[in-house]
């Protein structure tokens, strides 16, 4: 039963601004037009001292997947190992040759991942106008496949709202605004600049391997929060690309009208803005918190997926 007094996206948003026609009618990567050749040179520029970064988690981790509430974590299975010639049963090559081999069953986006601009809709619309029927039996359109063919290239910036807060990670449903972030690059002495790929440290996934199953307690994020402002500032500022280390990048339910994840729609479906969840930002922000540099080359490319509506990525920051 849907909640009277939680007004319907398309009322909410019905003046926010979009990007849908800018890019042509067949556009499907949305905000990453705004990163061409001169973003990715001047992006290498920022290399250096020629450490490297990879923002993955850890898939099958031992301690745990965090995953949004209703998918479940990836499984791995052995299909074989060196057991299976302990009998007459392994494959025979000439020359006595031995492998293993493994397959996994897993949530497109189960770990850090991209979403596609179709993975989430209103009003019967998708990125760019799309009919949303045409995300039936997978996505004709605005899938996650020509993101993963296109690749995402340019200057990002660390802003680590957990430190710039005093805290070891923020808090369940605490939110933050554009003008937070302004505030975290001064504090960190790092510019915002037009086209920025925007990495958001809260180090909140801390508390799912440190509270298990109590984690999904009432589960509400922590994250940006809209406003029209907010929207427009992404708008104004052409963010290509949004990078957190959350499940779901923005609050979960918005404490100011209840309507759950508005920045999915005003951001990603709206302006194209593409999602990046469940990074792990830990050893970037330690290293950005040592040396002061809180901007660097960013590259990532999630896997070529037909139809899908998201992908698993494994980022590379490059300092």
């Amino acid at each position: 039963m849907t909640d009277s007094t939680v007004p319907p996206l398309d009322e909410l948003l019905k003046d926010s601004p979009t990007n849908w026609g800018k890019w042509g009618p067949d556009d499907e990567v949305g905000g990453l037009n705004y990163l061409g050749p001169e973003q990715v040179v001047a992006a290498a520029g920022l290399i250096s001292s020629g450490k490297v970064f990879t923002l993955q988690r850890l898939i099958g981790d031992p301690k745990g997947d965090p995953v949004w509430p209703g998918r479940t974590p990836a499984e791995r299975t052995q299909i074989l190992d060196e057991s299976n010639w302990d009998g007459d049963d392994g494959p025979a090559f000439p020359g006595g040759l031995h492998y293993a081999d493994d397959k996994i069953n897993a949530f497109l986006q189960g770990s850090t991942q991209y979403d596609a601009l179709g993975h989430v809709w209103y009003g019967g619309q998708l990125w760019n106008g799309y009919d949303a029927r045409t995300t039936i039996g997978g996505l004709d359109k605005a899938s996650i496949q020509p993101i993963a063919e296109r690749g995402v290239v340019g200057r990002a910036v660390l802003l680590d709202m957990a430190r710039f807060r005093g805290k070891e990670t923020l808090a369940a449903a605490e939110t933050y605004t554009h003008e937070d972030l302004l505030a975290c690059a001064e504090a960190q002495g790092v510019e915002l600049r037009k086209r920025d790929i925007l990495i958001i440290r809260t180090n909140y996934l801390q508390l799912f391997f440190e509270l298990g199953d109590k984690f999904y307690e009432g589960f509400c994020e922590p994250g940006l929060v809209y406003s029209p402002e907010l929207v427009q500032w992404f708008a104004d500022m052409e963010i290509p690309n949004l990078v957190t280390d959350t499940i779901a990048n923005e609050v979960t339910f918005d404490p100011n009208n209840g309507v759950a994840l508005v920045l999915h729609n005003a951001l990603m479906r709206n302006l194209g803005v593409t999602l990046t969840e469940i990074a792990d930002l830990e050893a970037l922000a330690a290293d950005c918190a040592e040396d002061g540099r809180y901007e660097f080359f960013y590259a990532a490319a999630p896997l070529k997926v037909a139809q899908g509506s998201g992908a698993p990525v494994n980022p590379i920051a490059i300092k």
